[in-house]
């Protein structure tokens, strides 16, 4: 099987971290990114610590929206 592309610059690979979504062209996880700006670095110092591009990063940002946004919240009260 091969690399299906989740999201532009967004890949699945089974033969990359199991699956898990990455940046297109690396094995740069798209939570590691998520995490490390969560957790307080600037995009800047991301991209600068994996090798990666602006482009690359704004793909990690746009996946998680687009997976954010089909998800449904159900609230219980």
């Amino acid at each position: 099987m091969q690399a299906v592309e989740l999201y532009p610059g967004v890949v699945a690979d089974p033969q990359i971290l199991g699956g898990k979504p990455v940046i297109k062209g690396t094995r740069v996880p798209v939570s590691l990114v998520l995490g490390k700006v969560a957790g307080g670095m600037s995009i800047d110092e991301v991209r600068d610590e994996y090798y990666l591009t602006d482009g690359g990063i704004r793909a990690a940002f746009g996946y998680a929206a687009q997976q954010i946004n089909s998800d449904t919240i159900l609230i219980h009260r």
